[in-house]
C-alpha cells in the first residue's frame, strides 16, 4: 500500500515572509544563526508576523550538537512561545526542530530557509551531532507547520553555500528516487528537483539571482521526496564523515555520490529511469546511468567542489585511522536502511577508499 503525505504548508514567492501575518503569532521564539542578528531581518520577521514579543536564540553553529539543542530547549521553556520560527540553513532549522521535540510541548514550528539544500523545512528529520557522530532524529512530530520560501532572502548567498547546498539537493533527489520506500509521487518530485538543480545551479553559482527561487523550490521538493522515501548510503557516509571531519554536508555528497551509484549497480534500472525522467536520456540503461554519473561529475566541477576527500582537506591517513568508527557510524545510520542495495562493512570501506584520493 503506497502512502504520501506532506503536512507542511509551503508558501513561496518574493516577500513571502509577510504571509506570517495570518498565522496568529503573539509570542515568537526566533531560532537563527548569529549573522542575522547583525541585520534587520529579525525585526522584519517580527513586523511581518505582527508578533507582540520576540525572543531570539542565536547560538546556532554548523552541525548543531545535542548540547546546543538542550540549551535552546531551556530558552524555549523559559520564554513559553506560542510559535517557534527557524531562520537560516539546515543547522538552524534542525536545531529548532530538536528544541521543540525535546521540550515535549506541541508548539507550531515555522521554517524560513535562507539556503537551498537541506530540505529540512519540509522533512521529519533533524540531524544532531554528539561525540563526533551525526545522529539523524526521525519523527513525524518534527515536521514544520509551514515553510516560507522568500526570494528576498536569497540575493546575497555566498558561492560556497550555493555549491554545498545545491549539491545536497542533487543528492537528496538521486537517493530518494532509488530508495526502498520510494513511490510514484516521491519519484516525480525527485526527478523534477534533479532536473531543475542540474540546469540552474551553475547559473546561480555565477551570480544569476533570478533562478534562486526555482532552486529553493527544488530543494523543498527533494526534501518532500526523501521524507517519504528515505535516503541511502551516500547520506549515511556523509553523516559519518561530517561528524568526524566537519566538512560541509553537500560537499561530502558531491565527493561520494558517483561512487555510491557505482556501488549500487544492482539498482541501475532505477538510476536509468531517473536519468531519463530528469532529461538526461540514454537508449540503454547502461548509457542512461553513464549519462547520470557524467552529469553529476560535470556539475561538481562547475560548482568548484572537490572530487576526493584529500581535495577537501582530509588525508588518506586520517581516514584510515578512523576507518572502523566511520564504518560503524555508517552502518548504524538510519539512512542505510532504505538504500536500494544491502550494504555491509566491506562495501562501506571500499567506497571510502575509492573517494580518499592521494595524500
Amino acid at each position: 500500500m503506497a502512502t504520501f503525505s506532506c503536512k507542511t504548508e509551503v508558501i513561496a514567492g518574493t516577500g513571502a515572509i509577510w504571509e506570517l501575518s495570518r498565522m496568529g503569532i503573539r509570542r515568537m521564539l526566533l531560532v537563527a544563526a548569529p549573522f542575522f542578528c547583525k541585520t534587520d531581518v529579525p525585526e522584519k520577521i517580527k513586523r511581518a508576523a505582527k508578533a507582540d514579543q520576540m525572543e531570539i536564540f542565536s547560538d546556532i553553529k554548523p552541525d548543531p550538537t545535542v548540547e546546543l539543542a538542550a540549551r535552546g530547549t531551556a530558552v524555549l521553556q523559559a520564554f513559553c512561545p506560542d510559535t517557534v520560527v527557524a531562520l537560516g540553513g539546515g543547522s538552524a532549522i534542525d536545531c529548532a526542530k530538536a528544541m521543540v521535540y525535546f521540550s515535549g510541548k506541541k508548539i507550531p514550528l515555522i521554517a524560513i530557509p535562507t539556503t537551498s539544500g537541506s530540505g529540512s523545512e519540509v522533512t521529519n528529520f533533524s540531524v544532531l551531532t554528539h561525540d563526533g557522530v551525526k545522529h539523524p532524529l526521525v519523527d513525524d512530530s518534527l515536521l514544520p507547520k509551514a515553510a516560507v520560501l522568500d526570494a528576498n532572502l536569497l540575493t546575497t548567498l555566498p558561492k560556497s553555500l550555493i555549491a554545498d547546498g545545491g549539491y545536497d539537493v542533487v543528492a537528496h533527489a538521486v537517493e530518494s528516487f532509488v530508495a526502498t520506500e520510494a513511490g510514484a509521487l516521491s519519484r516525480a518530485m525527485a526527478a523534477e528537483a534533479l532536473s531543475v538543480a542540474g540546469e540552474l545551479l551553475p547559473r546561480s553559482f555565477k551570480g544569476d539571482t533570478s533562478v534562486r527561487l526555482d532552486i529553493h523550490l527544488a530543494a523543498t521538493m527533494a526534501g518532500v521526496a526523501f521524507s517519504q522515501s528515505g535516503l541511502g548510503l551516500c547520506h549515511a557516509l556523509s553523516h559519518a564523515l561530517g561528524g568526524q571531519f566537519h566538512i560541509p554536508h553537500g560537499r561530502l555528497n558531491a565527493i561520494l555520490l558517483p561512487s555510491v551509484i557505482e556501488t549500487n549497480a544492482a539498482a541501475n534500472g532505477q538510476y536509468a529511469s531517473m536519468a531519463r525522467k530528469a532529461g538526461l536520456g540514454g537508449a540503454s540503461d547502461v548509457q542512461a546511468v553513464r549519462n547520470l554519473k557524467n552529469a553529476l561529475q560535470h556539475l561538481r566541477k562547475d560548482l568548484d567542489l572537490p572530487a576526493t576527500l584529500t581535495q577537501a582537506g582530509v588525508s588518506a591517513r586520517q581516514v584510515n585511522e578512523r576507518m572502523q568508527s566511520l564504518v560503524a557510524a555508517t552502518l548504524s545510520d538510519p539512512c542505510i536502511s532504505t538504500n536500494p542495495v544491502r550494504i555491509d562493512g566491506k562495501t562501506v570501506e571500499k567506497v571510502l577508499r575509492q573517494v580518499m584520493g592521494n595524500g
